[in-house]
């Protein structure tokens, strides 16, 4: 895990495909299911300040999944995918999750996801929960990278 205070990042994988093409595959949130390990399902409009229901495996119990409700928070075509959970009375827990998508060539990009744990419990919940976070963030990584490039070869 990276060394900045309760921030979980993925690994940084290189995609061959564009960086367009990658985020038809980000935002093409009815297929999660068919390719991310992580966030098995979202539900959004993809409108800035609108839910994101996201449905998790739970850690805790196996064939269980989470639902978190989060809010678009950030949408940059190409580049920036981004939603935030804000502390409430019913859950002192926040934290913003970052998807970047950086442009490396006309055919190729690279992605990183990150999530930071904000507020009064970010320390407890970094410490427990970051490391099954950071375990599915890689895995969406590595995910994404084969999903995109599959695709991307099927088409070009």
């Amino acid at each position: 895990m990276t060394t900045e205070k309760n921030l979980v990042r993925s690994v940084t994988v290189d995609i061959a495909a564009p960086a367009e093409f990658v985020w038809s595959v980000l935002i093409d949130l009815a297929r999660y299911p068919q390719w991310n390990p992580y966030t098995v399902k979202v539900e959004s409009s993809l409108q800035l300040g609108e839910p994101v229901n996201l449905f998790l495996p739970n850690p805790g119990r196996p064939g269980e999944r989470l639902h978190v409700i989060e809010y678009l928070a950030d949408f940059e075509p190409h580049r920036l995918l981004a939603w935030e959970m804000y502390a409430n009375a019913d859950n002192p827990d926040a934290a913003r999750r970052e998807q970047h998508i950086e442009r490396t060539g006309a055919g190729s990009c690279r992605y990183h996801t990150t999530d930071q744990f904000l507020g009064a419990t970010a320390d407890q919940v970094m410490a427990n929960h970051g490391p099954w976070v950071q375990q599915g963030f890689d895995a969406v990584a590595l995910a994404l990278k084969v999903r995109a490039e599959m695709l991307y070869a099927s088409v070009a």
